[in-house]
């Protein structure tokens, strides 16, 4: 989503009261003049950011998060496996291999179901938080300062946003990680339903949100990176390789940009939430200690373990993230997101 800032002849509403609009030549959405009124970023952008566009964008969240978690599943059980029990697991083809061969390989897609709902809730809240808190911190900030300190704003409206998503995801995550690493010999439930029963009869896990502040810890930085690097790349694509007016370019071409911008952000919020997503996979043992306690068993060489297998997971992921969003923002006419328009 693109800051595109009106002229200074026009002002606008307060953040969430409708207003009229009415098209000028100066600026992309002018509305009329009041003096009284304060300049809001809800409506400084080419389409305006009512009420419908929060909520297909919540919408275009859930898709967006959901589908993605659960098409790489198989990627999600190695990856967990290897962080859990890194002497067994060694490399990932190796890892889906012994899965395979020890638990057949349907073993690959286990805990599918809470990674669908608990993804899903999270794209909800991650995706159309972000949009709404970084107007708010827009129009907080001022037409020039949102400019000037767009990064910020996009560092502090995904940190906010990812705060509350965590919430929605966190009971989710655990289910998922424990059906997705307990030996089939112990006989865990690999069904949703039993599996939650399952954990809530052991208060040792601490369902449901004993990981929310590693997930907090995890996320949190991931998606301060996976939107700050993304707005940043896709404006240096529209600044330095594309550089006509964006809808000047075909959809494919604008969703290209979209992907690739996505994938090189994704290898980013790798590697910098890693540490804290090996924290968590080994939180789903019975009777693992806190957060402080794994991080000082792990050592400064331990919680980097399936690193390799988690950027090729997490790049590809948000590529396909963000051009589902996009996708899906594009079909409704709301255009392509990233970047600051030019000024």
């Amino acid at each position: 989503m693109a800051f595109s800032f009106v002229s200074k002849t026009g002002t606008m509403p307060s953040l969430f009261p409708t207003s009229s609009v009415t098209k000028t030549s100066a600026s992309p959405i002018a509305f009329s003049p009041d003096s009284n009124q304060k300049w809001s970023a809800r409506w400084s952008h080419p389409i305006p950011h009512t009420n419908s566009y929060y909520a297909k964008c919540m919408v275009a969240g859930v898709l967006s998060c959901g589908l993605t978690h659960t098409a790489v599943t198989p990627l999600d059980v190695s990856k967990c496996n290897m962080q859990m029990t890194p002497k067994k697991y060694k490399s990932l083809f190796q890892t889906m291999g012994l899965i395979a061969k020890e638990e057949t390989s349907a073993a690959l897609f286990k805990g599918w179901l809470p990674t669908l709902i608990g993804y899903s809730m999270q794209g909800l809240f991650k995706f159309g938080l972000y949009e709404i808190f970084k107007d708010v911190y827009s129009t907080m900030a001022g037409e020039e300062n949102a400019y000037t300190y767009r990064g910020l704003i996009y560092l502090a409206g995904s940190a906010s946003a990812e705060f509350f998503a965590d919430i929605a995801l966190c009971p989710m995550e655990m289910v998922k990680v424990k059906i997705q690493t307990t030996p089939a010999v112990e006989g865990f439930p690999k069904a949703l339903g039993p599996a939650i029963a399952a954990m809530r009869a052991e208060p040792a896990l601490g369902f449901p949100f004993k990981s929310l502040i590693p997930l907090w810890s995890r996320q949190i930085p991931y998606t301060m990176a996976k939107f700050y690097f993304f707005e940043k790349v896709v404006e240096a694509f529209y600044t330095h390789v594309f550089t006509e007016d964006r809808s000047t370019y075909s959809k494919s071409t604008q969703l290209g940009i979209t992907f690739a911008s996505g994938y090189l952000a994704g290898v980013i919020c790798a590697i910098v939430s890693h540490p804290a997503d090996t924290v968590v996979s080994k939180m789903g043992k019975a009777g693992a200690g806190s957060f402080t306690q794994i991080l000082a068993e792990l050592g400064p060489m331990g919680v980097w373990g399936g690193l390799g297998t988690r950027i090729i997971m997490i790049g590809t992921l948000t590529g396909l993230q963000w051009w589902i969003y996009d996708t899906f923002k594009t079909v409704f006419g709301m255009g392509t997101s990233g970047g600051a328009a030019k000024k």
